[in-house]
């Protein structure tokens, strides 16, 4: 059974850093591209960032880009997202996702992608 799991949330106040990290398990995540994406409720679920198989491309949305940063380790077969310069907007709840793609497009859907971890809250205090 595939499992992503989310860690490293929190409370931070603004213009801190936190590191998120996601551990895949259940079968081999070759070839899937990996992201993150972020929701507050009543609103729908937001990318923040993608990265390919390789780590060779990554894709930021425009709010997060120049702060955010996403990496993996496929040796661990963990994805990370480090968060600097944090923002009060930023406050949400932070999903690690994955799709296989063999074009390795990284695509900004929610609905595109397969596996779906439970999330982990961050909190950015003013």
């Amino acid at each position: 059974q595939v499992q992503l799991v989310e860690s490293g949330g929190g409370l931070v106040q603004a213009g801190g850093s936190l590191r998120l990290s996601c551990a895949a398990s259940g079968r081999t995540f070759s070839g899937y591209v990996m992201a993150w994406f972020r929701q507050i409720p009543g609103k729908e679920r937001e990318f923040a960032a993608g990265i390919t198989w390789r780590g060779v491309s990554t894709s930021y949305s425009d709010s997060v880009k120049g702060r955010f940063t996403i990496s993996r380790d496929n040796a661990k077969n963990t994805v990370y997202l480090q968060m600097n310069s944090l923002k009060p907007e930023d406050t949400a709840l932070y999903y690690c996702a994955a799709t296989p793609s063999p074009r390795q497009s990284i695509l900004r859907s929610a609905t595109l992608y397969n596996y779906w971890g439970q999330g982990t809250q961050v909190t950015v205090s003013s």
